[in-house]
């Protein structure tokens, strides 16, 4: 392959570096380049362009992309068709993501165009989740290196992905005088919250006294086909001879190991009654914050079996208390009508398709649509209210003039989409979610923007809320902040829309019929929403 600096008259037939804007449209990143559009490229003021031209023997990213992420799909896990020389996979069940670190690292290391990163070891995944990409670096690069790493991957698969197991369960919680029932059903709900994705289920709680003999006796009756019992002690387990421990060994059981080097979670107890696993559950488990005990769970759920060099190998990545990045509880209840999500209004757009005027200062009932549109946000009782401002900046700040809106000002807005989206997920901070509104939907109420942010929930279903009428998805969108490093991604003139394929499972919809699906995005349109237009002047 070729790179460089072409001149037109040469450059017929080469693949495009970077993504050119003209006046009649957008050529993208890695187009093959015609005669129409060399002539394109010269009307636009063009005099040369960077490109690729591909040598005999080199396979374009696209192609090379999709032939590696074919030969690393399976029956469990499926390629999506690549695109700018990306391909994406997803899991097809839910499971635990065990992959092959040898393998994954002799294939980043065949040839640097060559790069496949995928999830942690024995990440928990549901269907429909984004577990590995495919990225080629450059335009083209020698069939003998995409050869080879399909080999390699035929010959020893990068990644297993071991199925959840739907189980019976049981549930034991000790207690004391100063333990709260509240507290004990809290627990339950946390617990049931960690089987569904496995699809396992209670079939039985008891509670006792936190005495040994007491506990013994509720262990010693389990639930017909119980196959792993769960005890919450009312205080923790300290000791082998302490409550939990001695009440495993009076029913018959075995202690296999107490302790594990992750924090928190750290006071887990493992061990056996007959063919039954018991886990005594450390204190944290009681929230659904993700802590030691999730790892021991998922992977007892998957069927694979837990042992004492299991639980001592979990030092390094263990320290979970102080990551902030890592996912908030599943199930987080913030106080008022909000639910933790702040707005971000996109105004930075160029209204191109408008020919001229800029459809934000458009007048309907007697206000400009960006501040007709920030009104509604502001009365859906969101935390903050932020505005992404670009094109024309003055005159879209002057219109929202009063308001108690954050303008949040994008100098790539003439990038695309995706930068407004960044510069809006990086202004809220530290929100929950945001609800991403575009500024240009005139039938949207603050009742429908609260419609969906009654369904939001920072993890799990419900982290993405989207819009839909008549089943057909359209705007607004709620993204959960588990999602900023894959909107930090986000490249050209795109939404979310891949980030809600790579989590179908996270996606609750809600239909908001018409409101939903219009904007005024052509004259026509604003004519039938009620607008009137500004004139054009060069400023447009």
């Amino acid at each position: 392959m070729k790179f460089g600096t072409w001149p037109l008259d040469e450059a017929e037939g080469t693949l495009l570096a970077h993504a050119v804007r003209l006046p009649d449209g957008r050529l993208p990143k890695g187009r093959k380049l015609t005669t129409d559009d060399i002539e394109r490229l010269r009307a636009g003021g063009q005099r040369d362009v960077i490109a690729a031209r591909l040598d005999a023997g080199d396979i374009g990213e696209d192609e090379a992309a999709g032939w590696i992420a074919s030969a690393l799909a399976g029956t469990d896990v499926l390629a999506e068709t690549p695109a700018t020389g990306r391909s994406n996979l997803f899991a097809q069940k839910a499971g635990l993501f065990l992959p092959q670190r040898s393998v994954v690292d002799d294939l980043n290391r065949i040839d640097p165009a060559i790069t496949l990163a995928t999830l942690p070891e024995h990440a928990s995944v549901e269907a429909g989740r984004m577990v590995a990409t495919v990225k080629i670096i450059p335009l083209a690069l020698p069939r003998t290196a995409v050869e080879a790493a399909v080999e390699l991957v035929q010959r020893s698969p990068a990644w297993r992905l071991q199925p959840f197991r739907s189980m019976a369960v049981g549930l034991v919680q000790t207690q004391l005088p100063s333990v709260k029932a509240s507290v004990l059903d809290k627990t339950r709900g946390a617990f049931e919250v960690r089987l569904r994705p496995s699809g396992s289920h209670l079939v039985r709680e008891r509670r006792c006294d936190h005495e040994a003999a007491a506990l013994a006796e509720a262990l010693s009756a389990p639930a017909g086909g119980e196959q792993l019992t769960v005890i919450f002690g009312a205080s923790a387990v300290i000791d082998p001879d302490d409550v939990v421990p001695s009440a495993v060994r009076q029913a018959g059981g075995t202690v296999d190991h107490l302790g594990m080097p992750v924090d928190p979670g750290n006071l887990l107890l493992i061990g056996r009654i007959g063919e039954r696993t018991v886990i005594g559950a450390p204190g944290c488990a009681r929230s659904v914050r993700e802590n030691g005990f999730d790892w021991v769970l998922n992977r007892i759920l998957a069927g694979l079996r837990v042992t004492p060099q299991d639980l001592t190998g979990m030092g390094v990545g263990g320290l979970l208390m102080e990551i902030a990045s890592r996912p908030q509880p599943r199930e987080a209840v913030v106080d008022g009508a909000s639910n933790g999500v702040s707005i971000v209004l996109l105004a930075a757009g160029r209204s191109s398709r408008m020919g001229g005027p800029n459809k934000l200062l458009a007048t309907i009932d007697s206000k400009p649509l960006v501040r007709r549109s920030a009104e509604t946000a502001l009365a859906a009782g969101a935390e903050r209210v932020l505005v992404v401002v670009g094109h024309m900046e003055a005159e879209i700040v002057e219109a929202l003039a009063g308001l108690p809106v954050e303008i949040v000002r994008n100098g790539r807005f003439a990038e695309g989409l995706s930068t407004s989206v960044q510069a809006g997920f990086a202004a809220a901070g530290s929100a929950a979610g945001v609800l991403v509104m575009l500024a240009d939907q005139p039938l949207l109420t603050a009742q429908h923007l609260r419609q969906l942010m009654d369904r939001f929930c920072p993890t799990g279903e419900g982290s993405i809320v989207l819009a839909s009428d008549a089943g057909q998805r359209a705007n607004p969108v709620i993204l959960s902040a588990l999602y900023r490093d894959e909107i930090g991604r986000l490249v050209g003139d795109v939404g979310a829309r891949s980030i809600v394929q790579a989590h179908r499972s996270a996606v609750v919809e809600v239909d908001l019929g018409p409101a939903a699906s219009f904007d005024v995005d052509t004259p026509d349109l604003m004519v039938r929403a009620g607008g009137i237009l500004p004139v054009a002047s060069p400023g447009f």
